[in-house]
């Protein structure tokens, strides 16, 4: 995964807990953030699929270099 994916990746991590405690007490949030935490869960599982398809698609253009040099 690219270095700017993992630190979206991080920042979508750290997005949960904000959603549940309050950053300036310290305490559990009476009524959560609900619209946070689920945009979080979301983003987390667009970066991972993201980074598999660019991985996937890096792969595939490797092997067709690696067939185009085997043949000459």
């Amino acid at each position: 995964m690219d270095k700017y994916l993992l630190v979206v990746l991080g920042f979508l991590m750290i997005g949960i807990p904000i959603a549940f405690v309050s950053p300036d007490t310290g305490e559990l949030r009476p009524q959560p953030l609900i619209g946070l935490f689920y945009v979080s869960i979301g983003g987390i599982i667009a970066v991972i699929i993201y980074g598999s398809y660019k991985a996937k698609k890096q792969r595939q253009k490797a092997n067709r270099e690696r067939r185009r040099k085997f043949k000459k």
